[in-house]
C-alpha cells in the first residue's frame, strides 16, 4: 500500500519545499523504495504555460506534454524519473474539471461546493498513482494561511483523517530568521506558522527549519515544545553550496529513519551512501569555464533554471565549474561583454523583445569561432542570422516578428494559425528526431534517433533548407523527414541549434550529451 508524505510551507514562500521533498525522496530511493512526487499549486491558472517568467520562473515540460512548475524539474533531476500530467496540478485545472462535470450534469442537480466537490477532486489526485509507488510525496505550493491554498489544506486534513495514521506523514517547511542586531535566531515565526497549520486541522510530524545557522539543542527544544513536535523531528536546513548536498544533510539528522519508523515500512535494500560520495566528488576542481546565456530575463535566474542546472552538471562531469553569466539581450554593451566568456548559449523564449541582441550574439559566436548552443528560439535566431549574413537574404525573419518578411525562414505551423486558446496548444512534450550520420549531432548523440521535449509554435521553414545548406548552415535532424530539428555549421569548433529543450533531460549523474559536448568545446577554446 502506498504511503503519503505531505509537504507544506510557512512564513514566506521560496523556502525550498520542492528541494526538501526531492531530497527526502532521494533518501527513500536509496533505501530501495519506489518514490513519486506530485505538485499542487493554488493559483487559478490552469497551468504555468501562459505565465510570465517574472511571475513564476521557467516552465518545465513533461515528456507527455504538460507545462508545469519548475519544481517538477527538481523532482526529475533528484529522483532520475520522468514526470507527467498526473504530477502537476493547479487550482485552475481542478476547478475547471469540477465545473465541466457540473455542466455535463454529473452531479445530478446537487449544489456544487468547495467541500466536498473541490476537495474530493484534490483527494482523488493525491492518490492518482497509488498503485505504482511505495511512497508518494505531495508538495502543496504557497504558504499556509493563503486564502487560495485553503481547499488544498482542507483536502490534506481530510485525507489524513480518512487514512491510517501510519500511512500519512506531514512535514512543514518554515523559516527561523537570524536577527543580526540581536545576534539571535528567532523561533516565533515558526510557532505562528505551525499554529496556523494546526488551526486548519493539520499537526505536522516534522518541521524543517530554513536557517542561516545551525539550531542548537535549546532552540530545537523550544520549537518542539511550542509546536507539539518531537525534538528529533525538528530539523535544520541551512543554505548549501549545492542543492544535491541536502539529502546527505538530512540523512545526518536521521530524517529518513524517522519517516520510515512513523510510516511503519521496512527498507527494501541496504542503504547505499555511494550517491553522496559521487555528488561530493563532482565539481571539486579549480578549473572554470565561463558561459554566457543571452536572454530577456537576465536578472531572473529561475527563468533559466534547467539550463543553469544542465550547465553546472555538464561542467562538473568534466571536472570543471561553470561560471554562468546571464546577459540581457537588449544590453547595448552585449558584444563587449561576450568577449569575457568562453561560449555563448541563446535559450528559448517568446516575443520580439531582445531578438536583435540575440542575433548579434550569434553573429559574434559564429564569426569568432566561439562555441555556440541555441535552444528553441535560440535555434530559430541562428537560422535568421545565417539567412541574413551567410545566405545574403536581407531582412530574413520569423513570421513571429515580421508577417511581411520577404524571407520567412521561420514560420508558424498551419495548425497553429487559428487556435482559440493560448494555453496547452503548442507542440509540447516528446517528439522524435531522426539524425543524419556524419553530422555533429550524430557525433554528440551517437545514435540516429532521439526523443526530446518541445515547447514552441514556430518552425524552421523547410523551403529554405537547401539555400542555407549551400551557404553553410546544415539541417542535421528532422521530425518525420519534414520539420527541421537540429541545425549546425561544420567549419566551426561547436555551433549547433536545436528546436527542442535538451535542458529538461539533464541529471546529476548523467549530463545531457548536448550540454556536455558544448561545455567541453568551451573548455577547449
Amino acid at each position: 500500500m502506498t504511503k503519503y508524505i505531505f509537504i507544506t510551507g510557512g512564513v514566506v514562500s521560496s523556502l525550498g519545499k520542492g528541494i526538501s521533498g526531492a531530497s527526502i525522496g532521494k533518501l527513500l530511493q536509496l533505501h530501495g523504495f519506489k518514490v513519486n512526487m506530485i505538485k499542487f499549486d493554488p493559483y487559478i491558472n490552469v497551468d504555468p504555460g501562459t505565465m510570465n517568467p517574472y511571475q513564476h520562473g521557467e516552465v518545465f515540460v513533461t515528456v507527455d506534454g504538460a507545462e508545469s512548475d519548475l519544481d517538477l524539474g527538481t523532482y526529475e533531476r533528484f529522483l532520475d524519473i520522468f514526470t507527467g500530467k498526473a504530477n502537476t496540478n493547479t487550482a485552475g485545472d481542478i476547478y475547471q474539471t469540477v465545473i465541466n462535470r457540473e455542466r455535463r450534469g454529473d452531479y445530478d442537480g446537487a449544489t456544487v461546493q468547495v467541500i466536498p466537490h473541490i476537495t474530493d477532486e484534490i483527494k482523488r489526485r493525491f492518490s492518482a498513482l497509488k498503485n505504482e509507488y511505495d511512497v508518494t510525496i505531495i508538495e502543496i505550493g504557497g504558504t499556509v494561511g493563503d486564502i487560495e491554498g485553503l481547499p488544498f489544506m482542507e483536502a490534506a486534513r481530510q485525507f489524513q483523517l480518512e487514512n491510517k495514521k501510519e500511512d500519512v506523514f506531514s512535514i512543514h517547511v518554515t523559516l527561523v530568521p537570524y536577527i543580526a542586531g540581536a545576534h539571535e535566531l528567532k523561533t516565533k515565526p515558526t510557532q505562528h506558522s505551525v499554529n496556523k497549520l494546526r488551526e486548519i486541522g493539520i499537526s505536522p510530524d516534522m518541521i524543517i527549519c530554513r536557517t542561516e545557522y545551525h539550531l542548537d539543542k535549546s532552540l530545537k527544544r523550544k520549537i518542539s515544545l511550542f509546536c507539539n513536535v518531537p525534538e528529533d523531528c525538528v530539523v535544520d536546513a541551512m543554505d548549501s553550496p549545492s542543492i544535491y548536498y541536502i539529502p546527505e544533510a538530512l540523512y545526518k539528522q536521521k530524517v529518513d529513519s524517522l519517516i520510515i519508523e512513523k510510516l511503519n515500512i521496512k527498507p527494501k535494500k541496504k542503504f547505499n551512501k555511494s550517491w553522496f560520495n559521487k555528488i561530493k566528488k563532482i565539481g571539486k576542481t579549480k578549473k572554470k569555464v565561463k558561459i554566457a546565456v543571452v536572454g530577456k530575463y537576465a536578472d531572473l535566474k529561475d527563468a533559466y533554471k534547467s539550463i543553469d542546472e544542465s550547465l553546472n552538471i555538464a561542467a562538473a562531469s568534466l571536472n570543471a565549474k561553470a561560471e554562468t553569466g546571464y546577459l540581457g539581450a537588449e544590453d547595448k554593451n552585449l558584444i563587449k561583454k561576450l568577449k569575457n566568456y568562453d561560449a555563448v548559449l541563446v535559450p528559448g523564449g517568446f516575443g520580439n523583445r531582445g531578438r536583435e541582441g540575440k542575433i548579434k550574439s550569434i553573429t559574434y559566436a559564429r564569426e569568432n569561432k566561439v562555441p555556440f548552443l541555441g535552444i528553441c528560439l535560440g535555434m530559430q535566431c541562428s537560422v535568421i542570422e545565417a539567412s541574413r549574413n551567410m545566405a545574403s537574404m536581407k531582412g530574413a525573419n520569423s513570421t513571429e516578428f515580421d508577417d511581411n518578411t520577404k524571407y520567412p525562414v521561420i514560420k508558424i505551423l498551419d495548425e497553429q494559425k487559428n487556435i482559440k486558446y493560448r494555453g496547452g496548444t503548442m507542440r509540447l512534450g516528446n517528439y522524435k528526431s531522426e539524425i543524419k550520420k556524419g553530422t555533429l549531432a550524430h557525433k554528440i548523440y551517437k545514435k540516429t534517433s532521439v526523443e526530446e521535449r518541445h515547447r514552441h509554435r514556430y518552425e524552421m521553414n523547410p523551403e529554405f533548407v537547401d539555400t542555407l545548406a549551400k551557404a553553410g548552415l546544415t539541417v542535421s535532424a528532422y521530425h518525420k523527414n519534414i520539420l527541421p530539428e537540429i541545425v549546425e555549421i561544420r567549419d566551426h569548433p561547436f555551433f549547433i541549434g536545436v528546436q527542442f529543450h535538451p535542458e529538461f533531460g539533464s541529471r546529476p549523474m548523467n549530463p545531457h550529451p548536448l550540454f556536455r559536448e558544448f561545455v567541453k568545446a568551451a573548455l577547449n577554446k
